[in-house]
C-alpha cells in the first residue's frame, strides 16, 4: 500500500502532537472530521500506524547505549530473541547485514547499571554463541529524546528476571551498583 498526500498530511499531523484532535486534523487536511476517522481507521487496520506512549528519557535521566553484536549462527539468534523479549531495558533490537548481526538500543538507569549491562549474567554480550561485541554509551539523543521504553514490561514482581538472572543473588545489585531489572520485585529505580 502506498501513502497519499492526505494520509501523509495526518501522520505528520499526529507526529507533531498526538493528541491532536480530529477536527484539528480536518481542518489541516481538508477532510471533515469522519473523513479523517476513516483514514486513520485504515492506516491502522492495515498495520501501517499505532498508537504509542514514548518516554523522554532525558527528563527521567536514563542512559542509551548501543550495543554491537556479532553472533555465530542463526540458532544463537533465536534463542537471543527468545531470552531478551520481555526484557524492560530492550529497545529496539535491529537485525543487520553485516559484519555485527544484531544493533541492540538498550537504556539503564545509572552508568554502574549500564556497565551491568554490559558485562553481567544479564548482558546480551554474555551470552553462549557471541562471536564479538561492542557497547557503545550514547552521550546524547539529538532529535528526539523520545523513546518506545517498554514500559508495560516492568513492575512484575518477578523472582527471576526475563532474561534468567536472579537479580537478589547478584553481587552487583547487593553492592547497590545496579538497580536490578525493572521486571522483578528487586527493582529500585524509576521505570
Amino acid at each position: 500500500m502506498r501513502l497519499d498526500e492526505i494520509d501523509k498530511k495526518i501522520i505528520s499531523s499526529l507526529q507533531d502532537n498526538g493528541r491532536m484532535s480530529l477536527k484539528e486534523i480536518s481542518r489541516i487536511v481538508g477532510l471533515t472530521s469522519m473523513g479523517v476517522k476513516k483514514r486513520l481507521e485504515k492506516l491502522f487496520s492495515r498495520g501501517l500506524v499505532k498508537v504509542s506512549a514514548l518516554l523522554n528519557i532525558e527528563s527521567l535521566n536514563l542512559y542509551a547505549a548501543l550495543l554491537f553484536v556479532e553472533l555465530e549462527n542463526t540458532d544463537v539468534k533465536e534463542e537471543i530473541l527468545k531470552r531478551f523479549r520481555e526484557c524492560p531495558r530492550v529497545v529496539y533490537i535491529f537485525n543487520t547485514l553485516s559484519g555485527y548481526n544484531f544493533i541492540v538500543l538498550t537504556i539503564a538507569e545509572d552508568k554502574e547499571t549500564l556497565e551491568s549491562e554490559a558485562m553481567q549474567r544479564c548482558s546480551l554480550r554474555s551470552q553462549k554463541g557471541i562471536r564479538r561485541s561492542e557497547f557503545y554509551l550514547i552521550g546524547s539523543i539529538e532529535y528526539e529524546p523520545f523513546l518506545p521504553v517498554r514500559e508495560n514490561l516492568t513492575h512484575k514482581g518477578k523472582v527471576i528476571a526475563p532474561c534468567g538472572v536472579d537479580c537478589g543473588k547478584c553481587e552487583r545489585y547487593r553492592a547497590e551498583k545496579c538497580t536490578a531489572c525493572p521486571a522483578t520485585k528487586y527493582y529500585r529505580g524509576p521505570l
